[in-house]
């Protein structure tokens, strides 16, 4: 795999597009199809706003986030140092239910599972490293 990408900033609302954007240049590097550009700009989006949110309850932190491409597939990964938050440990919400009828949250990252090839989680020296991968 060539060398990954690295994007390192506060974890903050107003960000995201810088990571959409840092993301989107090294996708286009690799002729990105448009389908799958858009469905990993909307998995970026997703994930940076929750860990804006959600990470850093107590105050501000940052966020690293790795762009890599090997054999047509892209791998982004999230590191941050909040809270620990296994994502992919909460149950999918049931979608054939009426949205009224719904527990609230959790869509986002079913959306983002759906979406992409691979999602991982682990929590490795005081980081939560959340990894999405998508053929390109």
């Amino acid at each position: 795999m060539e060398a990954e990408k690295v994007l390192k900033v506060p974890a903050e609302l107003d960000r995201v597009y810088e990571v959409q954007d840092f993301v989107n240049a090294v996708l286009e590097e690799h002729d990105c199809g448009m389908k799958a550009q858009m469905q990993i700009e909307i998995a970026v989006e997703e994930l940076f706003v929750n860990i804006a949110h959600y990470a850093y309850p107590n105050g501000k932190g940052g966020a690293e986030i790795s762009v890599g491409v090997e054999d047509g597939v892209a791998s982004i990964t999230f590191r941050d140092t909040g809270i620990p938050y296994d994502p992919l440990a909460k149950e999918d919400p049931d979608v054939k239910l009426k949205a009224e009828d719904r527990s609230i949250g959790g869509l986002g990252i079913y959306m983002v599972k759906k979406s992409m090839d691979e999602m991982l989680y682990r929590y490795e020296d005081g980081h939560n490293v959340l990894t999405i991968r998508k053929t390109i």
